[in-house]
């Protein structure tokens, strides 16, 4: 991988799991890219254990959702459409994973700088893909919540993109 794409991409996978993110979800946010459908994973995470919190261990996709959960408050009515959210996360995470294994299973110190690009391609597809499976199925959420409940997403969205380094317009 090129050197600079190889820092970001090590960068953000070590921020953010595999993806929206999340919500960007994912742990998934192990390898390039890899752990962060980006998803795959947008969410602020609630309150975490001490051992949780000083753990170097990504936080996994069950992790992400739950504290997603958590933070967007979805009550007992919005559970149906909480579900497609989890299931999104899930599956980008998945889908993440399975590249990350066909990534390591070549030798990235043998690969040319075209298969390198190549790779870079599949991951940066795959997250697209997430995202807008992700948006789909939050947007439907979303939609369904009380105006004020939306003001907490909003502002659990606005917050995760500020630690998560993204500048907002």
């Amino acid at each position: 991988m090129l050197p600079i794409i190889n820092r970001i991409v090590v960068a953000r996978s070590s921020a953010r799991s595999v993806a929206i993110a999340a919500l960007l979800g994912t742990t998934l946010l192990a390898g390039p890219l890899a752990a962060q459908p980006a998803a795959i994973v947008a969410a602020a995470p609630a309150a975490q254990s001490a051992a949780t919190a000083t753990d170097s261990r990504p936080e996994t996709v069950e992790q992400r959702i739950a504290s997603l959960h958590t933070a967007l408050k979805i009550t007992a009515g919005e559970e149906a459409n909480w579900t497609g959210v989890a299931q999104a996360m899930r599956d980008n995470a998945a889908a993440m994973e399975t590249l990350v294994a066909a990534r390591n299973a070549e030798k990235a110190d043998s690969m040319t700088a075209v298969q390198d690009l190549d790779a870079y391609g599949k991951f940066a597809q795959a997250h697209v893909d997430g995202l807008k499976n992700l948006t789909t199925a939050f947007t439907t959420l979303y939609n369904a919540m009380p105006d004020p409940q939306k003001k907490v997403a909003d502002q659990v969205f606005e917050d995760s993109g500020r630690h998560n380094g993204r500048a907002h317009s």
